[in-house]
Parts: C-alpha cells; structure tokens; sequence
C-alpha cells in the first residue's frame, strides 16, 4: 500500500508521527510503549529516523588518539521490521540518507527492504557529520537526495548496479522526500531551492514531507509557490512541539527557521521547562487545527524520542 495514493484520496486529514531508533544496548520495548500511546489515533504511518555513524576520536596510551567510528543508534532496517510486526496497521517508513553509505551499500539496504515487503521510504541527504561543517559523500556515494531517488527509480525497472546480473525483478518503492518552507540551510535563496525540489519530484519522487515550520502562513505561502511550480504531489506538513527554552536558541541555528513574536515572548516569559512544554503543546493544537481547516492531507510531527506531547495534540486535534 503506498502511502502516496492514500494520501491522494484521502478526504480527512491523517495522523502520522516520527520515531527515533533506540540507542545501541537499549530495548525496543520501552519504544513500544511510546508507540502504543498514539495507536488508537490511528496513524497513517511511522516514520523512522536513520542516523549514519560517527568518528570519534579517543585519547589512549603514550598520547596517541586512536579513531573509532560508531553507529549509535542502528537498526533502522530491523526497526522498521519490527514495529510492522507489532502494529500491522500502520505503515512504518524508514528513512534512507545519503550520508555515509555508497551507493553498493544502499543498494544492498533496499534489497533488504524489497525482501521485506517494506516499501515505503522517505529519501533525504542527511546532515554533515556531527563536528563538520559541509556535507561530503562518501566516496562512491551520492552527494544529494536527487541521486538517490534516481538510484530507486532504477531498481523499479530492475536495473541494479552490476550490469551483469540477468533476468532481474523490479522492486515497487514509493518514496517521499523532504520540502523546506524557509528553504533549506545551504540553499542560496529559496527560488533555487525550490528548483531543486521540482527535481526530486520530477525525477519519481510521490509525495513531499515538510521540514518543520512555527508560522503557518510561511507554509501556506510555500505550498502555492510549490503548486505555481508545477509540484502536483501530495505535500504534508510537520510539525515539531517545543520542550523546552533552549529549542528557541536552538532550532532557530540548526534549522535556519524563523519563531513568531508570539510564541519567542510566550517561551521567554515561560517559568521553566515544565512551561514551555505545555506552550509547545498548546501551540501545536492551534496550528494543527489551522492546518486541517486548510485541507492539507495528513499532519505529520517529530517526536524526537517523546510521544506524550505528541499524544496531547492528538487527543485535541484528530
């Protein structure tokens, strides 16, 4: 079942969410939990965050440094596995970077979808490795999410990277891939990045997910940019509650996005934490109901390792 087509026909706005795959030595069960509190708002789909390894360097013996490169939170494959599994009514959509993969190897991750009948997949580049600045690929890798669309489209005409291989199958994904409503951190204006998104659709990807947003009128705005573009696909905004005063200084840096008056005055005038959660709550529900009185067709938020917020918007909104 694609997710694209439901979204297409849907004539109520959806429920979806974001999960982030459990630290390595933790257990999948208390994810579960986390995952159950928002199951009887039927949600479209789950979607599950990839993160690449990292290089860590460590000091040892007679002052060497020794490098180390770890995968902190793997599994993304098995994960996504494991939760259909457990909830078989809800689509689970693993997320597929870029980042510190080649192409061989994303190649053999995909097979592995494809065997596992898991054929919904969100594309994105990921971020530049945590202390670097620019994003670079690894060496025979893609260097934008465009090239990693086209490496799927060729798998769906069953064209593998061994051009030996005889009497292939084509697989059936359907992907989505990320739209920036303030325009991507490294794009040079927003008309470029626009382009870009255009490309990506072009190219076969079915449906956009938005990176998150805090003024709906920048989204709505974006969204008839997107249509003037000629982007006929469906386009689900996502959004990301506030937890605490610190998202203020921070979001606004990592994601290049802009706050409203009201919600920086709110959050700075906000007691503690405990405040701002509620404010991030209360300010979701607002946005989510303007949104589906917009007619948009799903509602799509981050839950970055929490659903109880998430579950609190729910229970006003859908």
């Amino acid at each position: 079942m694609k997710i694209a087509d439901i979204l297409q026909k849907t004539e109520k706005t959806l429920f979806s969410f974001e999960i982030v795959p459990p630290l390595k030595g933790h257990s999948i069960n208390s994810l579960y939990q986390k995952i159950e509190l928002l199951t009887e708002f039927n949600p479209l789909n789950i979607n599950i965050t990839y993160h690449q390894a990292e290089t860590v360097y460590s000091p040892g013996e007679n002052n060497i440094i020794f490098k180390k490169v770890v995968r902190k939170r793997p599994g993304t494959v098995a994960l996504a596995a494991a939760i259909r599994n457990r909830f078989p009514n809800v689509i689970t959509v693993p997320h597929l970077i870029c980042g510190g993969m080649t192409r061989e190897e994303i190649e053999n991750i995909l097979i592995d979808l494809n065997f596992l009948e898991i054929n919904n997949i969100l594309l994105l580049r990921g971020d530049a490795p945590k202390g670097e600045k620019y994003f670079i690929p690894e060496p025979g890798g893609h260097k934008h999410t465009i090239d990693l669309v086209n490496q799927i489209m060729d798998l769906n005409k069953g064209i593998y990277l061994d051009k030996d291989l005889k009497n292939t199958e084509a697989t059936n994904f359907s992907v989505g891939v990320a739209g920036y409503p303030e325009k991507h951190i490294e794009s040079p204006n927003p008309e470029l990045d626009m382009q870009y998104l255009k490309a990506k659709v072009d190219a076969g990807a079915e449906y956009i997910v938005t990176q998150m947003f805090f003024d709906n009128q920048k989204f709505f705005e974006w969204e008839k940019r997107c249509r003037q573009a000629g982007i006929t696909v469906p386009i689900v905004p996502a959004i990301k509650p506030l937890g605490k005063k610190r998202d203020l200084e921070i979001i606004p840096q990592v994601f290049s996005l802009d706050m409203p008056m009201d919600l920086v005055n709110a959050v700075n005038s906000a007691k503690d934490d405990s405040a701002v959660y509620q404010i991030g709550i209360e300010w979701a529900i607002q946005q989510s109901k303007e949104l589906i009185q917009h007619g948009v067709p799903a509602v799509h938020y981050f839950s970055v390792g929490r659903t109880e917020n998430v579950r609190e918007i729910a229970k006003a909104v859908f």
